[in-house]
């Protein structure tokens, strides 16, 4: 009797264990499905584009949200524009300078303002953000949806669970040394960045 009590000791433990254990997503996506749209809207003239080259590993532990950690990466070259001067303009060395900073990063530090609702977590994340050569501590709002064993709905013939990453933020492209104080009544100060992402977890 007294062996069999501390089997299933040993096995809740166990278990109990094996729940409470971080998982690393990975949000390199081969889809290229995955995206951040920045906006700026000067007096003049408004401008809207994308970047798909993201990369980046962000660790969720589902029993405690709030302990999230990672980096989001984000290849400069990838940033696209509409209009072919002004993607030119943008990549080259007076603005985002793309050979010589080649990667925008976020690093994610720590979370507060936790709140959890079944899969869904909301947070305030303070991280690095990286522009330029520049970072910055910032804090943005974070959606996280945690979705167990859906990985082959987005992959198909590949187990494992999905992270989704949804924030809406702004910068302002003075503190990051981005022409500081330049032609703001055709591009503006403030970049409002979206960001649209699923890291995969395979298993």
């Amino acid at each position: 009797m007294k062996r069999n009590a501390l089997i299933l000791t040993s096995t809740i433990c166990f278990a109990a264990t094996l729940s409470a254990a971080p998982i690393e997503f990975d949000f390199k996506d081969s889809k290229g499905v995955n995206n951040i749209v920045f906006k700026l809207d000067a007096p003049l003239e408004a401008i809207n584009g994308t970047a798909t080259g993201i990369s980046g590993k962000v660790t969720f532990d589902p029993d405690h949200p709030g302990a999230v950690k990672g980096k989001i990466i984000v290849q400069t070259a990838s940033m696209h524009l509409g209009n072919p001067m002004q993607k030119e303009h943008l990549h080259g060395d007076q603005w985002m300078s793309a050979a010589k900073f080649p990667e925008i990063s976020f690093e994610a530090v720590s979370a507060k303002n936790v709140k959890a609702e079944g899969n869904v977590t909301t947070a305030d994340v303070t991280g690095k953000m990286t522009i330029k050569g520049v970072t910055k501590e910032i804090t943005v709002p974070v959606k996280m949806t945690y979705l167990k064993g859906r990985l082959r709905e987005r992959t198909p013939g590949m187990d494992g669970d999905l992270l989704v990453l949804r924030s809406n933020f702004s910068v302002r492209r003075r503190d990051f040394g981005i022409q500081p104080g330049r032609n703001e009544e055709k591009v503006a100060d403030e970049i409002v960045l979206e960001l649209s992402l699923a890291g995969a977890a395979p298993r």
